[in-house]
């Protein structure tokens, strides 16, 4: 059987826009616990590496010396499991999917493209954000932060997906839309899709990728070049 071309997808700020809702559970979280909350344009800045990465980041940003009360790791993983239950139960309150996602994911179920998902989310948070705006079947797999015993920006987040798909590394691109997937992406020697107004704190020019795109319009043009 003639293997399939294989696209990747980075979940957060590349197919879905979940700052609003993750910037409700943060909030969430900090004043349980008595740290600042953000707003959303900030919370854009600190996803990308799971919840804890978050917090954690969150609170080091606001209060250098103040961290030391969350090296306790019972105070951290209690702020964990408060954010990623909040989170679960309010999931797509205000998350939309990114301009054009719908159109092209249709486009590349039409083309025979085999797709999925590789995010540093919980995996059973990942798939139930996915059911519920209405793209979870457009994907073969979905691999979250806890699939395997390693993580983007590791590549072999990637070439284990790609590996389970039986695609080949070499017919393969990745859509994200920060360091992590950029640094994942050139480790496996995966080319890459850069969203331009990504959930990282880096500039665009600090950040790997083989195309930058604004969102997902037109992006079918990129992608015909490899097929």
């Amino acid at each position: 059987m003639k293997q399939k071309f294989t696209i990747l997808f980075d979940l957060d700020g590349t197919l879905v826009d979940t700052a609003p809702d993750l910037m409700l559970a943060h909030n969430h979280v900090m004043k349980q616990f008595g740290y600042p909350t953000k707003s959303t344009k900030e919370i854009r800045n600190l996803v990308g590496q799971g919840a804890g990465a978050l917090l954690g980041r969150s609170i080091w940003g606001q209060a250098k010396k103040e961290f030391g009360k969350v090296q306790d790791e019972k105070i951290k993983k209690e702020m964990v499991n408060e954010f990623v239950d909040f989170y679960g139960k309010n999931i797509v309150n205000e998350s939309t999917l990114i301009n054009g996602v719908k159109e092209f994911l249709i486009w590349s179920k039409e083309k025979n493209i085999a797709m999925a998902v590789c995010t540093n989310k919980q995996e059973y948070l990942a798939i139930d954000l996915l059911k519920k705006i209405g793209i979870y079947d457009f994907f073969e797999y979905v691999a979250g932060h806890n699939t395997f015993d390693y993580s983007k920006p590791d590549p072999r987040h990637l070439t284990s997906v790609v590996e389970i798909l039986e695609g080949d590394l070499n017919k393969t691109l990745m859509i994200g839309d920060s360091e992590t997937d950029a640094n994942a992406a050139k480790e496996a020697g995966i080319p890459l899709i850069l969203l331009e107004n990504g959930y990282t704190e880096k500039n665009i020019t600090e950040i790997h990728h083989n195309h930058l795109v604004k969102d997902f319009v037109n992006i079918e043009k990129i992608v015909l070049k490899y097929l």
